[in-house]
């Protein structure tokens, strides 16, 4: 039986719970996020090898990614508000048995609707991850360690999201049975991640807000200035990086005339390993200035983009996905950090889920558009008119932040 740790108001001399579970329960509090977003993107180096032996174009590919989103917004809508109520470990283990699943169909998959399938489920179980996993972690730290939450949080989820298409690159060209072998390393992931979660020093659940539990993800009364200020830049910012991870491996294929997995799998690593590193570089700045990179990150990384592609510029397209890189994981600190600090415990899973939504509608739709235009007028194009909505809506979340500074001090 899972352990439960009574908290207590005590304090020590340093001012943090007695009470509290170890430091490192927070470190492993984070790992069910991790293993669920090493299974999101593993699948992102496979592509190519699915496109050539099932027969799709980029539009079905960016269909197929967007399939993913569908399931981690449905998820969203139902895991934020669910896991206020009736606790993270009731959440995260069908989340985790779900993506488990997911690994088989990858590991087996002959069909689009397979991947389909697969990608349903596995945005599923991120759904859950972003909601309730990240707001284990911040049960886990206590009040006291808040920040520190959201800087092992969102590292989580970014560090993940990078090492599963790395493992997946490496691991698919130099085995037999790519398929089978990738999911089936990401598949004892997951099962030491469950095992965390079973033992996962969790407090008692507090009152949380009533109300029907399918709905759209919101915050207390109070807060939806943080919420905006956090979707204004994070959601130009998994935009970059979902572009990156749906077509980036056919623009290095038409930039290099040809395909390597392990070099797609190396471009996203760095990209989310520059997501990772720049949350730990600027975690003592204030969140207006966190913010503020993050929306200036993005409007390089997509000048970066369009100047690769018009360009034929294989460096400039990896300075892009660095770019995108850090202004993801900018605004989600940021984003984080602002719901973390005023946002009560009781709520934090549903204000997560509402952050996640307002980024993941942008990353669904705005790629998949451009997935059909490229395939309508040609690759270039399509990226250029990607690059130039995105920056436009990237200089407006900044100006945002710049205008409004009262709503970060309100936080």
């Amino acid at each position: 039986m899972a352990q439960v740790i009574e908290r207590t108001a005590a304090l020590n001399s340093k001012g943090v719970d007695v009470g509290a579970p170890p430091r490192r329960w927070i470190w492993l509090a984070a790992w069910p996020v991790t293993a669920v977003f090493v299974l999101s993107n593993a699948a992102t180096p496979l592509y190519a090898l699915w496109q050539h032996d099932i027969g799709f174009g980029k539009g079905t590919l960016t269909v197929v990614f967007a399939c993913y989103i569908a399931g981690l917004i449905g998820s969203l809508l139902v895991c934020g508000v669910l896991s206020d109520r009736i606790g993270r470990r009731r959440v995260l283990v069908p989340a985790i048995l779900l993506a488990l699943l997911a690994c088989g169909i990858f590991a087996t998959a002959a069909s689009v609707p397979a991947l389909l399938a697969a990608r349903l489920l596995t945005g599923i179980a991120v759904g859950a991850a972003v909601s309730a996993g990240m707001a284990a972690v911040a049960d886990v730290a206590g009040a006291e360690r808040r920040r520190l939450a959201a800087l092992l949080a969102s590292c989580a989820m970014v560090l993940g999201a990078g090492t599963g298409p790395l493992l997946a690159g490496v691991l698919s060209q130099e085995l037999p049975g790519p398929t089978s072998v990738v999911f089936g390393v990401v598949a004892v992931l997951l099962l030491v991640a469950l095992a965390v979660v079973w033992r996962m020093p969790l407090p008692p659940r507090g009152a949380s807000a009533a109300g029907p539990l399918l709905r759209v993800p919101r915050v207390p009364r109070g807060n939806g200035r943080q919420l905006a200020l956090g979707i204004a830049v994070f959601a130009p910012g998994i935009t970059a990086t979902s572009f990156v991870l749906s077509l980036g491996p056919s623009l290095l294929t038409a930039l290099l005339g040809g395909g390597s997995r392990i070099l797609a799998g190396v471009v996203a690593f760095a990209m989310f390993l520059t997501a990772t590193a720049v949350q730990f570089a600027v975690q003592r700045l204030s969140r207006r200035a966190i913010l503020l990179a993050g929306a200036a990150s993005t409007v390089l990384a997509v000048a970066a983009l369009v100047g690769a592609v018009r360009g034929h510029a294989v460096a400039l397209l990896v300075a892009a996905a660095l770019l995108a890189g850090a202004g993801q994981g900018l605004g989600q600190l940021g984003g984080l950090s602002l719901l973390n600090a005023s946002v009560p415990a009781g709520s934090l899973a549903e204000a997560n889920a509402a952050l996640n939504v307002g980024g993941y509608l942008l990353a669904g739709t705005l790629p998949v558009a451009a997935g059909f235009l490229s395939d309508a007028i040609g690759l270039t194009g399509g990226a250029t008119v990607f690059g130039a909505a995105l920056a436009l809506l990237a200089t407006l979340g900044g100006v945002l932040v710049a205008v409004k500074r009262d709503w970060v001090r309100a936080s």
